[in-house]
């Protein structure tokens, strides 16, 4: 997954450090992922899920709040509001770079500032919660113990997560009185709530409340035995499966326009990674691929290889061609499957006169539906006469022109 490390400016002017984590092929949407309270960019649930959604297409800026990881600033001089405004100087950036973020994700305490963004944000048209309170108060258990001494002095400092933190008394006040009922109910986007029933920090309860509060579209799904940071792998590709399946209703993800210069009918395949073997491949306006080859031959393992395109184009042109003549014979052939080997033999194995190795590609075809052994046969025959079958046992001609 290439990741592009970048700095932007958040709410008062300070650089924040940020991870643009980008598909291998065209970027097909843009997501923002907000972290949990003063966790950063690089715990394991947003690495896990925006690697998720980058490989399926959609590109993910996570970035570090103010005060936060490596970005600057002094964080005891944050509130809920100002990383609220982080969030919208962070799609503000995205924008002037053309990806105008569609997707806004937030984990735990980010959940609820993506919940109260998504105004300032008019590109969002999804947002989804992990682990999200319903009220940004509810932090403030975390330093219960120091919230005499915050009032009385203006500050103090509170261990959370085994770090020493300054929480000023701004930040109490902010998150005292950031009602975000208003902003749910006024959310203007599709809405995806994910948390666990046995989430100890917090509670499911504040999942029903947001659910509650928003209108439809939205939707409920259950983490089951997930932890509060999500820290489990599985998890965290569960919940990034969700999203990607959850958002295709309500964010585009078809594939762009293809380069200028590639017309329908024209297979443009472009050099994706100097460094290996990974190419971008681009069929005319609609469809998209990437080949690679495997990892022992110094590949990257991203893609299927050049052969095992070979293959599929035969594979494919096989139970077509098999369907289009059951279809047109109206025989009652269920469903076809064929599975594709290729290998090097010598040609005297393969009952050739020629000397040297050639081309042997294995094929097994599998029919299902009650077709009697003539049909079966017949079928079989046919499946000799698909396009590509007679055009690898031929002699092709290919033509090479180096353009200027």
């Amino acid at each position: 997954m290439p990741t592009e490390r970048i700095t932007f400016a958040g709410h008062d002017g300070s650089q924040l450090a940020a991870r643009l984590d980008l598909p291998d092929g065209p970027v097909l949407a843009t997501a923002l992922f907000a972290h949990c309270f003063t966790c950063s960019k690089d715990i394991p649930a947003a690495r896990r899920i925006s690697a998720r959604l980058a490989a399926m297409g959609i590109a993910v800026l996570r970035f570090d709040f103010t005060g936060l990881g490596h970005s600057g600033g002094e964080f005891a001089n944050t509130t809920f509001t100002s990383n609220v405004e982080d969030l919208i100087s962070a799609a503000q950036f995205l924008a002037g770079r053309n990806m105008a973020p569609a997707l806004l994700i937030g984990h735990s305490l980010g959940g609820a500032a993506v919940l109260r963004a998504r105004a300032g944000i008019p590109s969002i048209k999804a947002v989804v919660t992990l682990g999200a309170p319903a009220d940004p108060g509810h932090v403030s258990h975390h330093f219960e113990a120091a919230l005499p001494q915050i009032q009385k002095e203006g500050s103090a400092e509170v261990a959370l997560g085994g770090r020493p933190f300054r929480i000023g008394k701004a930040f109490v006040d902010d998150i005292s009185e950031a009602a975000l009922t208003p902003a749910i109910e006024d959310l203007k986007a599709a809405l995806l709530v994910l948390h666990a029933p046995r989430d100890e920090t917090v509670s499911i309860d504040n999942a029903a409340a947001i659910f509650m509060a928003a209108k439809h579209p939205k939707s409920f799904v259950t983490l089951d035995d997930a932890d509060h940071l999500i820290t489990r792998a599985a998890d965290a590709e569960y919940a990034a499966d969700v999203i990607t399946a959850w958002v295709s209703r309500y964010v585009s993800l078809s594939p762009p326009a293809p380069p200028p210069g590639a017309p329908e009918g024209v297979v443009r395949v472009t050099e994706a990674d100097p460094t290996g073997f990974l190419q971008d491949i681009q069929a005319g306006p609609s469809h998209h691929a990437v080949a690679d080859e495997p990892v022992s031959y110094g590949g990257t393992d991203r893609g299927m290889s050049p052969y095992g395109f070979v293959s599929a184009g035969l594979g494919a042109c096989t139970s077509m061609t098999i369907r289009m003549y059951a279809r047109r014979k109206r025989w009652p052939l269920n469903s076809v499957s064929v599975d594709v080997c290729h290998d090097k033999v010598h040609a005297q194995d393969a009952g050739l006169a020629n000397e040297g190795k050639v081309d042997q590609f294995r094929r097994k075809i599998r029919l299902t539906g009650p077709l009697d052994q003539e049909q079966r046969a017949r079928l079989l025959e046919i499946a000799d006469k698909c396009p590509v079958h007679r055009t690898l046992e031929g002699s092709a001609h290919i033509t090479t022109e180096l353009l200027p």
